[in-house]
């Protein structure tokens, strides 16, 4: 039999992320992708950090939106 969790230990649900087609010049895949390697992150990864550092420098990053994820293997929820 398992306990249902207290109001307090429930875990927000995260937000649902969006998808998104992305056509780039072959040269400037391969710049981000190096760019990306360098940094030890996804080309994904890469272009989300740059998107909200663009978004952040013009004032338009949204309040609601949530942090950056944060970078290495997901954590698993243990027995």
């Amino acid at each position: 039999m398992s306990e249902s969790p207290s109001p307090g230990s429930a875990r927000r649900a995260k937000p649902q992320r969006h998808a998104v087609l992305l056509r780039l010049d072959p040269a400037v895949h391969a710049a981000l992708a190096r760019w990306a390697d360098d940094e030890l992150r996804s080309v994904n990864a890469q272009i989300e950090l740059l998107v909200r550092r663009a978004l952040d420098e013009q004032g338009r990053m949204p309040r609601e939106a949530g942090p950056l994820p944060r970078r290495g293997r997901p954590t698993t929820d243990g027995p």
